[in-house]
């Protein structure tokens, strides 16, 4: 299974993404990771991994780290009944993550593409996105539109929701 910091740079470099990195102590909340950035411009984001009640479905949402996430509404904007967030051993099984490293970058390891993935609108006008290369020690900041195109190169159609309303 894929899933090092190697493996999220040659993504970023494959799509052609000018990224910038902050090298910085652990970081296992999103608030810690805030206070190892501070000062720099970018939208501060948490991706969240998160399944049906049977596991048969997987969704991804990427939204802005200060938001809460009311699971019963994204359920209902996704079409489920309920949704939980995925356990460690299905984390780590489906996309080689941790917990506290999920992004997208775990996504190479989505080989059936499986995972579906979503974005709140509300950063959407946000110029600049930071997120874990899948390890903890380091932030990359690079474009938002950026991201989309690398995702639609991986196979992934982007579905955006309006959260927290």
């Amino acid at each position: 299974m894929k899933n090092k910091y190697e493996d999220a740079i040659k993504l970023l470099e494959d799509n052609g993404v000018v990224y910038e990195i902050v090298k910085h102590p652990p970081a296992v909340t999103t608030e810690d990771a805030d206070k190892f950035i501070e000062g720099k411009i970018g939208c501060r984001t948490k991706t969240m991994f998160m399944t049906d009640q049977k596991k048969r479905r997987f969704y991804m949402l990427v939204m802005d780290d200060k938001d809460r996430l009311d699971m019963k509404e994204f359920a209902e904007l996704v079409g489920e009944k309920r949704v939980k967030m995925a356990s460690e051993e299905t984390l780590f099984n489906k996309l080689g993550n941790e917990a506290g490293v999920v992004s997208p970058f775990g996504l190479v390891n989505d080989e059936e593409k499986e995972v579906q993935f979503y974005f709140d609108n509300a950063i959407l006008k946000e110029e600049i996105m930071t997120f874990h290369p899948n390890i903890n020690t380091q932030t990359l900041f690079f474009k938002t539109e950026d991201l989309f195109k690398m995702l639609k190169n991986m196979g992934y159609e982007v579905h955006f929701v309006d959260l927290n309303k």
